[in-house]
């Protein structure tokens, strides 16, 4: 009878054991990244994560890394390459999450060129979601980008909807715009 409750008090100490080193040793969480790994980084959660900047009392500026609300779709534990932050023409202290640049024609170039668009699926998932938010069709606006990028930019800035008047008579679900998925890697 001892050796039987030995024996489920080491499987429990084991078990309990094994969770608490997990949890430290696995996964990135993102308040512990500095803020040359933050910006493009996604945590063992899934969430991404997002640099933030402070200015203290002092007039000090200070950073720091925190999770987001925003899920990555097909990625976990993931601090971005230094390869792929200067192929899709990133910054590494690029502060939070926005679909701005997107605007910019020289970025969507580089975000639209091989390298990135076909090696750096973590950044083309962000900016998939990001554009979708904004009614773009990613992969439209990369088509786009080949030809006449101006007319794409048009319709990103102008999100494609335009909110009716107070008595228009528009069947309001009849325009809902449906959610994207990113595309696969191929």
């Amino acid at each position: 009878m001892a050796s039987n409750f030995g024996l489920k008090s080491l499987a429990i100490l084991a078990l309990t054991l094994a969770i608490c080193v997990q949890g430290s040793l696995g996964g990135i969480t993102c308040e512990n990244l500095n803020k040359d790994k933050c910006a493009y980084a996604v945590s063992s959660s899934g969430k991404r994560c997002v640099l933030e900047k402070h200015v203290k009392r002092s007039g000090e500026e200070a950073y720091v890394c925190r999770t987001s609300e925003i899920e990555a779709d097909k990625v976990t534990d993931w601090v971005e390459s230094d390869h792929c932050i200067d192929a899709c023409g990133l910054d590494r202290k690029s502060l939070g999450i926005s679909s701005d640049s997107l605007l910019d024609s020289g970025f969507t170039r580089k975000l639209c060129s091989t390298q990135c668009y076909n090696g750096c699926l973590n950044i083309i998932d962000l900016y998939f979601n990001l554009a979708a938010g904004e009614g773009v069709f990613l992969p439209k606006l990369c088509e786009a980008q080949r030809g006449d990028a101006r007319r794409e930019m048009a319709e990103i800035r102008s999100s494609g909807l335009v909110a009716p008047g107070p008595v228009s008579g528009v069947n309001h679900f009849k325009y809902m715009v449906a959610p994207a998925v990113a595309p696969s890697p191929a």
